[in-house]
């Protein structure tokens, strides 16, 4: 049992952190090719990904979120704050777009890792909680995920 004098001492114990995973869908199209390639090496590496075409994706963004838990409201961030925040820098941005036409891809090769990187980029932006964690489901098979860890090595 504390004293009184421990009890005043004390420091507060610090507000619990919580993390908070949203998902949004979007559906969009890109070609892997790289300019620094060959039309044959392109072929090699990318594959049919390398159509001159294109090809298209109804990807899944899940986005991870953290902060301390709100004393008053309870929450990590406001849902609502997140999903307009989404909607207009995520959603309205890529969206049946071809990734490729992207200024975000004029200099890096539109594969998912890259798109999840700048989803990431994006969402550090969002100013109420802390981004952590982006993944991205690019078909059944296939996901590709970003986090603060990746940052560090």
């Amino acid at each position: 049992m504390k004293t009184a004098a421990e009890s005043l001492n004390a420091r507060p114990s610090p507000s619990p952190r919580a993390y908070l995973s949203r998902r949004y869908r979007l559906s969009a199209s890109h070609r892997l090719h790289s300019d620094t390639f060959t039309a044959d090496e392109n072929r090699a590496v990318y594959g049919k990904c390398n159509n001159p075409h294109g090809h298209g994706h109804n990807y899944v963004v899940e986005v991870t979120v953290g902060g301390p838990v709100n004393e008053t409201t309870g929450m990590v961030c406001d849902l609502g704050e997140l999903d307009a925040f989404a909607r207009t820098n995520l959603l309205n941005r890529f969206d049946l777009m071809n990734l490729n036409t992207l200024e975000a891809f004029r200099d890096v090769v539109s594969t998912t890792e890259n798109f999840t990187i700048e989803v990431y980029r994006i969402f550090g932006a969002f100013p109420g909680a802390k981004i952590t964690r982006v993944r991205i489901e690019e078909t059944s098979n296939n996901s590709f995920e970003y986090s603060e860890q990746s940052q560090k090595g």
